[in-house]
C-alpha cells in the first residue's frame, strides 16, 4: 500500500538525517491524517490508494501553483522549497502520462462515448478521470478534451 511506502520513506529520511524530504514527508502524513478524519463521517469510503492518490495529487497542484506566484513574485528561495517538496510528493505518486498518451486516451473515450462537440464534454472527462485519474493532471487534461471536442 501507498500510505506504508510513505511511512517507511519518513524513517528512512529519519535515518539519513535528511530534513527536508523529512518535512516534506510529514505534510504528507498530516495532509492523509486530516483526510482520514474528514472520511470518518463519509458514508462509503474509496480504496486508501484511491484516498492517499489524490490527497498527493491535490497537494503536487498546490506546489505547482505556489512556484508560479514564488517565481512571479520574485521569492526564489521560497520557490526552491517548494520545489523539493513537489519533487518529493511526485516520487509517491504513479506515473504520469504522456501528453501523447493523454490525447489517445481521450480519443479512445471519445470514439467509445460517441462524444460530439462540447456538450459532451462533461462526459468524456468523467471517463478519462474514472480510467486515468491516478495517471494525469485532470486541469491539463481537461484542455486537452476541449480541443479535441472543439
Amino acid at each position: 500500500m501507498l500510505r506504508d511506502t510513505i511511512k517507511a520513506a519518513q524513517v528512512e529520511a529519519m535515518k539519513a538525517g535528511d530534513k527536508p524530504r523529512l518535512a516534506a514527508v510529514r505534510l504528507i502524513l498530516a495532509k492523509l491524517k486530516d483526510k482520514d478524519i474528514e472520511l470518518r463521517t463519509a458514508s462509503s469510503t474509496p480504496d486508501d490508494d484511491v484516498v492517499v492518490v489524490d490527497v498527493l495529487q491535490k497537494m503536487a497542484k498546490q506546489r505547482r501553483e505556489s512556484i508560479t506566484m514564488y517565481e512571479q513574485g520574485g521569492r526564489q528561495e521560497l520557490a526552491d522549497v517548494e520545489k523539493s517538496e513537489l519533487a518529493v510528493i511526485e516520487s509517491f505518486l504513479p506515473a504520469q502520462m504522456s501528453e501523447d498518451e493523454v490525447k489517445a486516451a481521450i480519443a479512445a473515450i471519445i470514439a467509445e462515448t460517441g462524444a460530439e462537440g462540447m456538450k459532451d464534454m462533461g462526459k468524456v472527462v468523467g471517463a478519462l478521470k474514472a480510467k486515468h485519474g491516478s495517471q494525469l493532471d485532470m486541469g491539463k487534461a481537461s484542455g486537452l478534451v476541449k480541443a479535441a471536442l472543439g
